[in-house]
């Protein structure tokens, strides 16, 4: 699948796995306008978030 998509951009191999992951981690950490409204929109995901924050500040975590 991925030579086919390689091929299909006209790029060698290497290359489209480089462009394919580029294109995954940029699109992979920013959300658009609307998603983020939807996020903020949900106070008790918001809540939660905030609180694992105040965790994070206060070492109160523990990684597994």
């Amino acid at each position: 699948m991925i030579k086919l998509a390689a091929e299909g951009q006209r790029r060698n191999l290497s290359n489209f796995i480089e462009f394919a992951t580029m294109q995954y981690l940029t699109s992979s950490q920013f959300v658009d306008n609307d998603e983020m409204a939807e996020i903020l929109d949900d106070k008790e995901l918001v809540q939660n978030l905030m609180n694992g924050l105040d965790d994070l500040k206060n070492g109160d975590y523990k990684i597994v």
